[in-house]
């Protein structure tokens, strides 16, 4: 309650946004639209400083770009610092949204990395076969069936994907060294490689080991008023109802984890 006394001095606040998860559009994700609100609250609740949970095996480049530039923008109009605290993994995107931090701390434990771009799929044409089903497909325009995982692989289609890949990982580079700067070794940090804790430090992808709560204690006093903040969950998805949909999402999102041993 002494917060609510205006004579009295108000301890300092940090909203610590969650951000937990696989990124991407399905209902458990972590999406710009799902934490649009939650993000502009941090910064609107004049606080020391923001601090970001971060535990994400990755996902959509785009999300997780426009998470972090939101997060980047704000941050600036307000003139606020931004911690980032990787728990288990910020890898790909997950590391993506660790770079919207002014420093970026770890756990001894925690992998951090994959600066890089993938498409993984299926293919299916000797089963299908085997079955005797044919596959029919009538597309206008000769790359509409591309990466049909009932048709055989085609080289065209890998260098028309690695081609498609290519700017977004560009945009990834880019991003890590415009937040990062001078702090990155001299070292090959761009080829999707994972490092772990204290090696992460050495080569500059992070500025240290710490925990979110003494840190902070450290920094903004014993005192400080650490407030947890996250998307919220809809409301099937708390009962464990979804839809089909969200089963192929969730089937996806375990293969994200399972990459680290997650």
């Amino acid at each position: 309650m002494k917060h609510l006394i205006p004579f009295l001095k108000r301890p300092p606040v940090v909203p610590v946004i969650r951000l937990h998860g696989s990124i991407g559009i399905g209902r458990s994700s972590l999406s710009d639209a799902a934490l649009a609100a939650v993000i502009e609250k941090a910064f609107k609740m004049k606080p020391a400083a923001v601090a970001l949970s971060v535990n994400s095996p990755g996902g959509s480049p785009v999300q997780s770009s426009l998470i972090a530039a939101r997060i980047r923008r704000l941050a600036e109009e307000k003139g606020v610092k931004v911690h980032a605290f990787v728990e288990d993994v910020a890898a790909s995107g997950g590391y993506w949204l660790a770079c919207a931090g002014d420093e970026i701390w770890v756990d001894d434990s925690s992998i951090v990395g994959s600066i890089g771009v993938i498409f993984a799929s299926f293919g299916f044409p000797e089963l299908m076969a085997r079955q005797g089903v044919e596959r029919r497909v009538v597309a206008a325009g000769k790359s509409k069936s591309l990466a049909d995982p009932f048709l055989p692989q085609k080289p065209e289609d890998i260098e028309r994907l690695r081609a498609l890949q290519a700017p977004i990982h560009e945009a990834f580079i880019a991003h890590v060294k415009a937040r990062r700067g001078a702090r990155l070794a001299d070292a090959d940090l761009f080829n999707a490689d994972v490092w772990v804790g204290q090696k992460a430090v050495e080569l500059g992808l992070v500025d240290g080991v710490a925990h979110l709560v003494p840190k902070m204690k450290a920094l903004y006093g014993e005192k400080v008023r650490l407030v947890p903040l996250g998307q919220k969950r809809g409301f099937l998805s708390r009962f464990g109802l979804s839809l089909a949909q969200d089963l192929m999402l969730s089937v996806e999102d375990k293969a994200l984890w399972a990459r680290y041993g997650l």
